[in-house]
């Protein structure tokens, strides 16, 4: 049986007998980053915004409500409706992905020279996925994770590196030795040196935007949309909301309403099922299960540089000595939210 597409993608170089084929050949490089946002179904939704500086601004123009007056014929009171305009600051993060594929790989597949481009567009849309996984789950944070010391004591809560995994603490732990018995894993160090690139969607909501704590609830329920809509103010309820969710807790609410349906009879209009509140659900696989968002996607900012780049090289001592072509994708980005206000973020769901 071959190999799956995540497992050749994971492999430090791509060799003979790790192929497969059937892929259409990727766009030209000009439509690269288009690619990456049509791989997953958030990225055709928010806004992209193309700049050539690595920092800047961007341009937030509004309009207010309640601008008309009356007319006096012949008169010219003064009165002048006005526009409100700020910006918003952006600061673009390289990065870079880098794959490697044998000469023999490309002499004895069946694909020939054609192999380089069904590659090519494995890759892009595996950076897609994870350009999604950053722009929702990213934190700077990650990276100040300190390592494990016997010598300190910590909090419930605390954060800490233990033989390269993430744990957090569910107790107070005295200083002395590792037990593993007070702390649940979380990640690995892997894990921590991806998400630390930039700070992603979820943590700007979660300090700026509208919080429902839901921890202390038991299960789900359709009073959670309604609460977590009236944080919004009136204004932002235009017709515009998103609900955004993993699959499994779009599952979950699916669950909890033929449950209910069957417990206690009567029906359920099929709209509730993936629309609460009569706001449509958008199933975004990098979001945990335990969180939702709400807001019009075009409220999520990512901005891009001109600069992306798919540079290939097959001269240098190491690829005519081990018969290779090395290649590297470079980009940068930065996820932005327009206005936080016209935001609300459920956390803690069981």
């Amino acid at each position: 049986m071959g190999l799956s597409n995540s497992t050749i993608i994971n492999k430090a170089a791509i060799q003979t007998g790790t192929l497969t084929s059937g892929l259409l050949n990727p766009e030209q490089a000009r439509k690269f980053i288009q690619q990456t946002f049509e791989a997953t179904n958030l990225g055709g939704l928010v806004r992209h915004e193309m700049r050539t500086a690595k920092t800047g601004e961007i341009d937030k123009i509004g309009i207010a409500s309640r601008i008309l007056r009356k007319k006096t014929e012949n008169t010219d009171d003064g009165y002048r409706a006005g526009v409100k305009t700020s910006q918003i600051e952006y600061s673009t993060t390289a990065i870079r992905l880098p794959w490697e594929i044998t000469e023999e790989t490309l002499r004895e597949n069946i694909e020939g020279q054609n192999l380089e481009t069904i590659i090519t567009n494995l890759m892009t849309t595996q950076l897609g996925v994870d350009m999604e996984d950053l722009y929702l789950n990213g934190d700077e944070d990650m990276g100040k994770i300190p390592e494990f010391s016997a010598a300190t004591a910590y909090a419930k809560g605390d954060e800490v590196v233990y033989d390269g995994k993430l744990y957090v603490f569910t107790a107070a732990h005295a200083a002395g030795a590792w037990t593993g018995t007070d702390a649940e894993e979380f990640g690995t160090q892997g894990d921590a040196d991806f998400l630390k690139i930039n700070d992603g969607w979820i943590k700007q909501l979660s300090n700026g935007g509208h919080v429902y704590d839901a921890s202390s609830e038991s299960s789900m329920s359709l009073d959670l949309f309604y609460k977590t809509l009236a944080l919004l103010p009136n204004k932002y309820n235009n017709g515009k909301l998103r609900w955004l969710m993993s699959p499994k807790r779009a599952q979950e609410w699916e669950l909890f309403l033929l449950n209910k349906v069957i417990g206690q009879g009567g029906a359920v209009p099929d709209s509730i099922y993936t629309a609460p509140a009569r706001i449509p659900a958008v199933e975004c696989p990098s979001l945990d299960d335990g969180t939702i968002m709400l807001t019009d996607p075009k409220n999520l900012i990512v901005v891009n540089t001109y600069g992306i780049q798919i540079r290939k090289t097959t001269e240098g001592k190491e690829a005519i000595m081990m018969d290779k072509r090395f290649y590297v994708t470079h980009l940068d980005y930065d996820p932005i939210v327009e206005e936080l206000d016209a935001t609300a973020i459920i956390k803690g769901l069981k």
